[in-house]
């Protein structure tokens, strides 16, 4: 696997599609504890369009690379830390794709770094207040040391415990056990890696987005809102409210998705970025 070593981290990441397509890159970013094959489905299809897919692993609980400096993992930090990756790729007019946590920090980087993005996606995700949502900021608020990180991941070995409210549960109803525990065993079994998640889980909780939110209405390129309407963590009218923030906005609702919309519907996902980026091409 590629990777861009940064003076903060190593980022390994997965590339699909050519490089000399017609339409703007395309770069993912997946949320906590998951990494980048959240959108394995999604980029499949639109390489297949011809489209150029980058899905980096971004320091969130499942890189397998510890970080050389924990003061980058805020989630202003992370986000800049994904500007870097862009600029060492030279990756320009971006069609950047978020979901669950990783929508917050687009939502981070546009405010700080919208130079490269040329067009913004946002699935199901962290929004205002919602960073992150009942019940899982109970859950960060229990993982802010490394004993902690490793005591609770230990009780989600089984795949029922994995996959309960508590888990993964709520946010998809398309879930791979082999795909979920191995999400969570970095954190497990690499005592670097809790560290480092719990930095990053200290690090979200003296933020949220209520301060970013009043100036998304400076990104004025295009942003398609795709929202899955079966979400209980982020709701519908989350996905409204975040999309009349931006001045060119479209709001896509997706029927039987839930928070990870990549996985109950690739389809729909591949279609909205499609008609973002391929039609701006």
């Amino acid at each position: 696997m590629p990777t861009v070593t940064l003076p903060a981290a190593t980022i390994e990441y997965r590339e699909s599609g050519t490089n000399d397509s017609a339409f703007p890159p395309v770069v993912f970013v997946h949320g906590a504890l998951v990494d980048s094959r959240l959108w394995d489905a999604v980029a499949a299809l639109l390489a297949d369009q011809g489209f150029r897919c980058v899905q980096p692993t971004l320091p969130l609980g499942s890189h397998t690379v510890p970080v050389n400096d924990r003061g980058i993992l805020t989630p202003s930090g992370v986000a800049g830390l994904l500007h870097d990756f862009l600029t060492a790729l030279d990756l320009d007019d971006v069609t950047l794709v978020g979901n669950d946590t990783g929508g917050g920090l687009c939502q981070f980087l546009i405010d700080a770094h919208p130079e490269r993005i040329g067009r913004l996606v946002l699935t199901n995700c962290d929004a205002f207040e919602k960073f992150p949502p009942f019940p899982f900021n109970a859950v960060f608020a229990l993982m802010r040391s490394r004993l902690s990180v490793t005591a609770l991941m230990k009780t989600m070995t089984p795949t029922a415990i994995r996959h309960s409210p508590v888990g993964f549960g709520l946010l998809s109803k398309n879930l791979d056990p082999t795909v979920t525990a191995s999400w969570l065993e970095p954190t497990r079994t690499d005592r670097r890696i809790a560290g480092d998640f719990a930095a990053l889980a200290r690090g979200i909780g003296r933020t949220d987005l209520t301060d970013v939110a009043p100036r998304l209405h400076r990104f004025t390129k295009p942003v398609t809102v795709v929202w899955g309407l079966d979400d209980r963590c982020f709701t519908p009218e989350l996905g409204r409210r975040l999309a009349a923030l931006f001045p060119d906005s479209t709001m896509i609702e997706v029927p039987d998705a839930s928070t990870f919309v990549p996985l109950d519907n690739p389809a729909a996902v591949s279609e909205a970025i499609t008609q973002t980026a391929g039609a701006r091409a």
